[in-house]
């Protein structure tokens, strides 16, 4: 006798991966879980769905959940806070602009050729006139955003 797996098969091992996160704290399991919670859910409304297609929803709810992880939330997830790191981590480093500031918004973007503080690209202020391209260094620290002049 094959064994077919019902939809609380599904669902129990959903749970059973994504409880598994409490332990090995990497999301991936969590990842997993969901979509065989996916599954489950499917399969209470189409029960005699055939195994491949079980696979391949699965698979399918895989992918979907890693691309919203590593697309929306991880990268809201990185700490851009500078409370209580002195400034002069950052201070007289240089970096080249990506973005330069505009008329409406007087605030550009910069990258370090290595991460400072946790990232490599930051927001930053200039009094000057700069291109995207010129090289800039910092000078001060505003909150989270940099003041820099042409280097």
């Amino acid at each position: 006798m094959a064994f077919v797996p019902e939809y609380w098969h599904w669902l129990i091992l959903g749970m059973a991966l994504s409880l598994l996160e409490i332990f090995l704290p990497s999301f991936v399991f969590l990842i997993f879980g969901t979509g065989a919670a996916i599954v489950g859910l499917a399969m209470f409304f189409i029960p005699t769905m055939a195994l491949s297609t079980q696979v391949l929803i699965w698979a399918i709810a895989i992918c979907v959940n890693a691309a919203i992880w590593f697309k929306l939330v991880k990268p809201r997830l990185t700490d851009q806070t500078m409370a209580g790191l002195s400034k002069e981590m950052i201070s007289n480093k240089t970096g080249i602009v990506l973005e330069a500031p505009s008329e409406a918004n007087n605030h550009g973007r910069l990258r370090f050729s290595v991460p400072i503080l946790g990232n490599d690209e930051w927001e930053f202020i200039c009094e000057t006139t700069i291109q995207a391209g010129d090289r800039v260094r910092v000078v001060d620290v505003s909150g989270n955003t940099l003041i820099v002049v042409p280097a």
